[in-house]
């Protein structure tokens, strides 16, 4: 039965501030912002958000016990308060994993839990991939592999069955001879010298998606697209990275799952997540014995859903 009365607030931590911001030179051209909250003596572990281009949020401090986490976030590279702003130039997957890595080395850090959900499972699992010892357990949410069909499904043809309604300004902003390719024809427009058309373009994208990430739609998401620094970041990244494989081969992620075998992992899974549906999560989980699926039946793709948020904070419980 749909819960209608329990709202986020009932099941997240009360609202806690950063105990140390911070900024970390990890190039000449890219510095990314941190910050550390809850128990500095207590459990690491670090969130990983999504997009890629999202950057991190003070609400994710909320799914953590403040007394018993030391809770890491960073805004990836060119997102939310890392420099410089939207930047794309040595911006890839391979990258964000080194940044990962430098900041737990920075912070002092020997191993951490690992807490990401949409791209941020993606990132996650491709981290735990590259450095295993460091990583104590993942809890995951909404799991995207990066696959050709995952971006098919939802970029060209797959979710616009179920709302093509919110498709059709996506599709649309696109002239009829482009629409065959629409990812390719959103990174030309995003990637334009023209600032207007950027601008544009990362509206109607960013609406798509914040239109479709919960099973029954919240107007606030789709004030995200109206703004327009938030927007410009999200989908330039984003696309940047898709039209790119996420400069990996293709299912990176299940070709080396063998390297994460024996690691603890929490997946939560909206059964009707039309971003990042249901099959990358049951398909990732059967190539990991050492994990645990739990199919959220009345929801959709968003950590903001109140049974979603459940989930994931049972998780972290768990682990205290």
């Amino acid at each position: 039965m749909l819960d209608t009365v329990t709202t986020l607030s009932d099941v997240l931590y009360a609202p806690c501030e950063p105990y140390q911001k911070g900024t970390l030179s990890v190039t000449d051209l890219h510095t990314i912002a941190w910050e550390a909250s809850g128990n500095a003596d207590g459990i690491p572990v670090v969130v990983i958000h999504g997009g890629p281009g999202g950057g991190g949020q003070p609400s994710y401090r909320q799914y953590f016990d403040p007394e018993a986490y030391n809770i890491v976030q960073f805004d990836q590279r060119g997102c939310g308060q890392s420099t410089p702003h939207a930047e794309l130039e040595d911006n890839t997957t391979q990258a964000s994993v080194a940044d990962i890595e430098t900041l737990r080395q920075h912070l002092g850090i020997e191993s951490w839990h690992v807490f990401g959900g949409s791209w941020g499972s993606t990132l996650s699992l491709i981290y735990a991939q590259e450095h295993p010892n460091r990583v104590e357990s993942l809890i995951l949410r909404g799991i995207f592999m990066c696959r050709k069909s995952e971006l098919q499904w939802f970029y060209q043809d797959g979710a616009s069955h179920i709302f093509p309604d919110a498709f059709a300004p996506y599709r649309d902003h696109i002239p009829l001879e482009e629409q065959g390719d629409l990812i390719k024809a959103y990174y030309q427009r995003l990637t334009s010298t023209d600032g207007a058309i950027r601008r544009a373009a990362a509206k109607e994208w960013t609406r798509w998606e914040m239109a479709t990430s919960r099973l029954f739609p919240d107007p606030s998401y789709l004030e995200k697209a109206e703004d327009l620094d938030f927007a410009v970041a999200f989908a330039r990244i984003e696309c940047h990275y898709f039209i790119n494989g996420i400069f990996l081969e293709e299912a990176h992620i299940l070709n080396h799952v063998s390297l994460i075998q024996s690691i603890p992992t929490v997946i939560v899974q909206g059964r009707y997540d039309v971003v990042c549906p249901a099959r990358s999560a049951w398909e990732l989980h059967q190539a990991l014995p050492n994990s645990t699926l739990t199919i959220v039946p009345d929801a959709g793709h968003s950590m903001g859903e109140v049974s979603i948020a459940r989930e994931l904070v049972a998780a972290t419980d768990a682990l205290r």
